[in-house]
């Protein structure tokens, strides 16, 4: 189910690495009687969400290195605001994200790392096998506030230990299911999620993490009640679809929409930086069900007017 990194692929590994520097950068300060300090942010402190509901990004730096050199300068007192040989150059350094506009993209996962907090997804308009097409990234608010969506069907017997599952089943005292599972549906549970416990001999919704997987034998791991195993076994068409919010469910070869800000120019990664405030991800998997095309989708690269 995850795509394994090929030699081919450096380059965009290197890419998302590399684009988690602009986190350490990205900060705001308070207004403060303190002298002028022109490496600092001067954004009015504001937190992740805007008063009007869109997602507050703050500053992007060009260049860490500039931004890190400057601040070094101010902390030791070698420079007050008095040399525009300095001051100019810090200020074109960086950029207000939220001054550029939001767009729609669409292509082909190319890799994903990291999780809701922070996380990047590298993705192209091409062949995404293609080690020559050009690569966009789009990173995650570092806040974890960005609505990252997980969609689309594949066979259960493909998921991986770990996975939060629901499904509905009849298992017996000892925790075993009494008829092979249909269908189940991989979910992203809430911090303060609590199952419910498992009772035999009734038909229940069951929430548990998928423990060990092999051929059609499933254990899953229950968190509360006297029952904290239960043995399951798939049919040979079991599918599980997917409505989920973590990226690690996210593979090569995905299907992904972007909403977000685009950076093309200095520091950007790849064909572009995007500062994603939506991210959805349809699995490559078993057909999905057919659904009516947003109204606005607009090429992957294109800019708004």
């Amino acid at each position: 189910m995850r795509y394994r990194w090929m030699p081919s692929d450096l380059p965009v590994v290197l890419m998302l690495t590399t684009i988690c520097a602009w986190h350490a950068l990205t900060a705001t300060a308070g207004a403060q009687s303190a002298p002028y300090n022109p490496y600092a942010d001067n954004q009015e402190q504001l937190g992740p969400i805007a008063a009007d509901g869109t997602i507050h990004w703050g500053t992007f730096y060009k260049s860490a290195a500039i931004q890190k050199s400057y601040e070094r300068l101010w902390n030791l007192g070698a420079c007050r605001n008095t040399n525009k040989a300095i001051t100019i150059p810090v200020q074109r350094n960086k950029f207000i994200i939220d001054n550029l506009p939001e767009t729609v993209f669409q292509g082909t996962v190319r890799g994903a790392s990291g999780t809701i907090a922070g996380g990047l997804v590298a993705f192209t308009a091409a062949d995404p096998s293609d080690p020559a097409a050009a690569v966009w990234v789009a990173t995650l608010h570092p806040a974890g506030v960005s609505h990252l969506t997980v969609r689309g069907r594949v066979a259960a017997a493909t998921l991986q230990p770990g996975t939060v599952v629901r499904l509905t089943a009849t298992i017996d005292a000892h925790g075993k299911g009494v008829a092979p599972v249909q269908s189940l549906t991989v979910v992203t549970p809430s911090h303060d999620f609590k199952p419910d416990s498992v009772r035999p001999h009734v038909i229940e919704t069951i929430i548990g993490q998928v423990v060990h997987i092999q051929g059609s034998k499933l254990l899953l791991r229950i968190d509360t009640g006297k029952i904290r195993l239960v043995s399951l076994q798939l049919s040979k068409d079991a599918v599980a679809t997917f409505d989920a919010s973590q990226l690690e469910f996210v593979s090569f070869g995905d299907a992904v929409e972007v909403t977000g800000r685009l950076w093309d120019g200095e520091g950007a990664m790849g064909a572009g930086t995007i500062f994603a405030s939506t991210v959805m991800v349809t699995k490559a998997g078993l057909p999905a069900v057919v659904a009516d095309p947003l109204p606005v989708a607009h090429a992957l690269g294109a800019k708004q007017p």
